[in-house]
C-alpha cells in the first residue's frame, strides 16, 4: 500500500515546536511529492527546507536527506528532524529534505526514494554531496544508497539502526559513518549499532556513540545527538569554519522540540510511530 492521501495532505510538523519562541528563525519550509520512476509509480511525501538566498557556491553543492523508521514519517527519533533541518539550512545555508517513503519498511522502494530525492535535490538546486541520516529501519536504505552511490553520497549517520539489510555498510570506507544507540533500547539492541560498527572495517572514519540507558529514539539525549549529526554533516561537506564560531555553536545546540511529552506528540504528528517504531 502506497503513502496514503492523509499524509500528502498533512504530512507532518512543517517547523519545529519551539522555533518561534527562540532566536533562531524559521527556514522556508513547504511540504512536497517527490515522483519516483520505477514500476510502483508513486510519489514519496516529503518537506523541504531550502535557504532564503540559496545559491549553489554557499551551499558548496551540497544537501542533506533525513529518513525515518519502519513507518516512514518526517519528524524522525524525538523529534529532531524538523530542528535539525532548520539548523542546517540557516546555518549551512543548504537545502534538506524530510523524505517519506512510499511503501514503508520495504528496503528497495524506499531506497528508491531516497535515490529520487537526491535527483529532485540535483535538478533543483544542483546539489552533489549528500549526508544520509536515518533512524531505526531508516540505516538500510542509507546504507543501500550510499553502497550505490559512491560519488554522490559523502556520509552516513544513523540513530538506532537495523542490521537487517544493511550490507552496503561494508562498502562505505572511507567515507564518515557516525553510529549512535541507546543502551536501554528496547526495539533494537545496541548491539545493532556495534555490528555495523565492526562491518565499516577498520579504515576510514567511524564513530559509534552508545547512550547510557536511553531508548530507542535517543529522546533523553535528543539535543546532544541532534548537535552530533550537524556537526558530523558540517564537517563532511566542508562546513569547519561554522563549528568553529560561537555564536552559531550556541545555536546548534539550542532546544527548538522541548519536553519529552512534545517530541512524543511531534513524531505522532510526523507519522513516525507508525510501523511498530516506539521510543
Amino acid at each position: 500500500m502506497a503513502a496514503s492521501s492523509s499524509r500528502f495532505l498533512n504530512p507532518g510538523p512543517i517547523h519545529p515546536a519551539r522555533v518561534a519562541k527562540r532566536a533562531i528563525k524559521s527556514s522556508i519550509a513547504r511540504s512536497i511529492r517527490i515522483t519516483v520512476n520505477d514500476p510502483l509509480d508513486h510519489e514519496a511525501p516529503a518537506i523541504l527546507h531550502e535557504p532564503k538566498c540559496y545559491t549553489a557556491e554557499a551551499a558548496k553543492l551540497s544537501a542533506v536527506i533525513l529518513i525515518s523508521g519502519a513507518g516512514g514519517g518526517v519528524s524522525g527519533p524525538a523529534g529532531i528532524y524538523p530542528s535539525l533541518a532548520e539548523k542546517l539550512v540557516l546555518l549551512l545555508s543548504i537545502p534538506c529534505i524530510r523524505l517519506d517513503y512510499r511503501e514503508p519498511a520495504k528496503t528497495s522502494y524506499c531506497s528508491a526514494d531516497v535515490i529520487a530525492a537526491m535527483d529532485h535535490l540535483a535538478v533543483e538546486f544542483s546539489s552533489e554531496h549528500f549526508v544520509l541520516v536515518g533512524w531505526s529501519f531508516g540505516g538500510s536504505p542509507c546504507f543501500t544508497v550510499a553502497a550505490k552511490e559512491p560519488r554522490r553520497v559523502a556520509g552516513v549517520a544513523t540513530v538506532a539502526s537495523q542490521t537487517a539489510q544493511t550490507e552496503g555498510v561494508t562498502m562505505l570506507c572511507p567515507r564518515p559513518m557516525l553510529v549512535m544507540h541507546g543502551t536501554g533500547d528496547t526495539c533494537l539492541s545496541p548491539s545493532c549499532s556495534e555490528s555495523l560498527y565492526r562491518s565499516y572495517g577498520p579504515g576510514g572514519k567511524r564513530v559509534l556513540k552508545l547512550f547510557d540507558g536511553d531508548d530507542h529514539g535517543l529522546s533523553r539525549n535528543a539535543v546532544a545527538v541532534e548537535k552530533m549529526i550537524f556537526e558530523f554533516a558540517a564537517r563532511i561537506l566542508g562546513f569547519e569554519e561554522i563549528l568553529e564560531d560561537p555564536s552559531a555553536n550556541i545555536q546548534v545546540g539550542q532546544d527548538l522540540a522541548g519536553s519529552r511529552g512534545e517530541r512524543l506528540r511531534e513524531m505522532a504528528e510526523g507519522h513516525d510511530l507508525e510501523g511498530g517504531e516506539r521510543l
